[in-house]
Formats: C-alpha cells, structure tokens, sequence
C-alpha cells in the first residue's frame, strides 16, 4: 500500500509554523495578516514545485490542482491556515499540510488518478480576526452575505474589514474561481479530534461521521442593587445568587440526560461588578452540543422549565445562535473507515464537536472528515499537539481514501 513521507510530513508542520511562531511553541496567525500572507506564498511556492495549478477566488480560497487522466470533477482535500490567538500549530493548518502531502506523493510516486486532485485553503475558518467563524466558505455554500462579510472589522485594527484586507492581501481571484459543485466530486478533510477521546482510547484514526447540533442561549437575570453591608439578606434580590441557583438547576437537571452531552457556561457578567454592591443583572451563556436531535430537543426543555422569577429577581433568556445535526455523506464515511483499516491503524467512528468547513460543504458536495488524536486533547492554545507519527497515520488515511474515492 501507498504510503506518505514521514521526513516531507514533518518539514511542513515545522516550517508553517515559523508563521506567527508566538516564541511559546504556538502561533497567532490571524486570517489574511502578514503571517497567513506569508503562508499562503508558501503553499504557493510548494505546491507550484509538484506542478499544482493554483487560482484564488472572490474570497481569497486557494485551489492548487494536479490534473487527473481524465476530464472528471476533482476530488477536495484541504482545511484553514488562520488561528486563534496564541493557537498551536495543527488546528486547521494540518488538513492543509496532510493534503498537500498527498498531492506530492501521487506526484512523485506516479499514482494514476483519474479525477483532478485539489488542495484547499479556506480563508478565515476561525472567526478571530473577522467573524463569523468559516466565513469563506459559507459565502461560497451560500450561507453568509459576501456583503456582509466584507464589512466586518477586524478586531485588531478598529474599523479595518474584511474587505479592505482582501483587497490588500494580493490573493483576492475572480468569482468564477469559486469550487463549483457541479465540478467537484467530493471533499474529504482532515483535522485533529480538538479533544482527549482518541488518545485516551489508543485510537490512531478517528472516523468522522458529522458534526454534533447545538444550541446557544444567554440568560439575563434582573435584580435590585443595594448596598452590602446595610441591606438584610431577606431583602436581597441578588441577581447573581439567582444566576448561579439556575446554572445549578441546569448542571442536575443535564446531567440526567445522555452522557455523550456535553454544555458549557462559557462567559458571565455581572454588573456592576463591584465588591460592595449587590449585583442588579448578570447575563450568563450555556453551549450545549449533542448529535442527536431528539437529545438537543430535551435540553430545550430543560431550559424552558426555568421560572420567570428566581430569588426574587426577574428571568428572561434566548436563543444566541444554534446548528443543526450534520452527518457526513455514508458512502465516503465507510471509505476513511475501510481505509484506515486497510493500513492497519485502530479507528472509531466519532462526531466533531466543534465546526469545521466541511459541515457547510456537505450542503453542495459530498463530505467527510478524518480525524488525529490531540495530545491531552489541548487545542486553540500554545501546547497543542499531535505527533507526526499520527500525522502522518491521518495523511495515509486521507491518501488511500482519495485513491478510493477516484475508482468510482
């Protein structure tokens, strides 16, 4: 069986990440900044070397295609090159490098192929710089307004957008550049797991087979201020005593559900914050994700049985944002599974808990992922990391499930 290159596999993750190198083992490498510019010329350069064909379209995606034997759609393969400040050096960037890895091995082991392989980089999958999160892609599935999102500002340069940037960048192409799904036949991405389930499993490959709903609320909690040394606690209508009862509720009440839910209180407010006086509101969010609907269906639940008082102060709560289920195309799903298996490597099927371009691409295409275990599942942050022997497992893998994918 075919086999990428340990020693190309582990001079791409070195040299990318000298782009943003924080000093500190990680990168901050904000989307179409100096650092991702300078990547991106790297890509270039590479891929240029294997006789790639590179354009770029209306939003700064790159496609380098090495062409097929016959005039077929092209098989994708690729991720983002952006991060989140002070990231490591494998979330999305990996699915690039293990990609390009691939195209260089059937380049320079002369594996036939009939269909066009494609390399993608997707701009600014994070959010950091510019939000939303998976900008690019989701204007070419259709998901965002390009109106919009060349309007947002950078939150690093105040009253800088996205457009200004694109412009700027050099890598600004032509719409009709834009992967077309009547010319693609399937993408396949690879990415690290972003979580400790496969390494504490001993499982080299995980199997992705979509990606967890959720949902997001804020809850405001209304209260009185006063003074804390002079107001009796049976007065009180503390706003935040009555947050934390309710976070309290939703931790029992959650915790009786499936034990595959997982729900973060990820950011709380109170106001005025101030040591010597009673809270008069505090907003708190709850994150809670599950791939099953019907799961996702009783936390709604749960959630719409909070009292509209809570000691003594007022309750309201909404939706900030959800997504629905998605679950990956079948068919490609059981290629990475039987790939994996045919190179030996243990796998699992598993389900993404955080976003990924590819979950708009099955909107237009057929999809799926593969994923790497994370050392001590450590992901958006400095110490991040996935061993280039599994790197290297999730490059086979990607390999022999393109190789199948371009029988059919």
């Amino acid at each position: 069986m075919v086999q990428c290159n340990y020693e190309r596999m582990e001079d791409k993750i070195n040299t990318f990440s000298k782009f943003g190198d924080t000093g500190n083992g990680g990168i901050t490498r904000f989307s179409l900044s100096e650092e991702a510019i300078a990547a991106r010329k790297e890509f270039t350069r590479r891929m240029e070397a294997i006789g790639a064909d590179i354009v770029t379209d209306d939003m700064a995606n790159m496609y380098a295609t090495i062409k097929g034997t016959e005039n077929l759609p092209a098989i994708l393969s690729g991720s983002h090159m952006d991060s989140v400040r002070q990231g490591g050096n494998y979330d999305g960037i990996l699915g690039v490098l293990t990609a390009m890895e691939v195209a260089e091995t059937i380049v320079k082991e002369n594996i036939p192929h009939r269909h066009p392989i494609t390399v993608v980089v997707w701009t600014n999958e994070e959010g950091a710089r510019f939000e939303p999160a998976m900008m690019s892609s989701g204007v070419i599935c259709g998901k965002f307004d390009k109106a919009v999102m060349l309007a947002s500002e950078a939150k690093d340069i105040p009253g800088y957008t996205f457009g200004e940037a694109l412009e700027q960048s050099g890598f600004k192409g032509e719409e009709a550049n834009r992967m077309n799904p009547a010319q693609a036949k399937a993408l396949v991405e690879l990415h690290i797991e972003q979580g400790p389930v496969l390494e504490a499993e001993e499982i080299d490959i995980g199997v992705v087979e979509g990606v967890c709903g959720m949902i997001n609320y804020e809850f405001t909690f209304t209260g009185q201020a006063g003074h804390a040394g002079t107001t009796p606690m049976k007065y009180r209508k503390d706003a935040l005593y009555a947050a934390v009862k309710t976070i309290q509720y939703l931790h029992d009440e959650l915790d009786e559900l499936d034990s595959k839910l997982v729900y973060t209180t990820g950011k709380i407010a109170a106001h005025p914050n101030i040591h010597t006086i009673i809270p008069d509101e505090v907003k708190f969010t709850l994150d809670a994700r599950h791939q099953d609907p019907e799961v996702i269906k009783q936390v709604l639940a749960i959630i719409h049985k909070i009292p509209s008082i809570v000691e003594q102060c007022k309750v309201k709560y909404e939706e900030a944002w959800s997504r629905k289920t998605v679950v990956f195309t079948s068919e490609l799903v059981d290629y990475v599974e039987k790939s994996a298996q045919q190179c030996g490597y243990t796998n699992r099927r598993i389900y993404s808990g955080p976003g990924h371009d590819a979950q708009f691409m099955i909107d237009v295409i057929p999809t799926t992922m593969i994923f790497v275990p994370s050392v001590d599942g450590h992901s958006h942050c400095e110490i991040e990391f996935t061993p280039v022997e599994n790197c290297l497992k999730g490059a086979n893998v990607l390999l022999n499930t393109i190789l199948q994918i371009d029988k059919q």
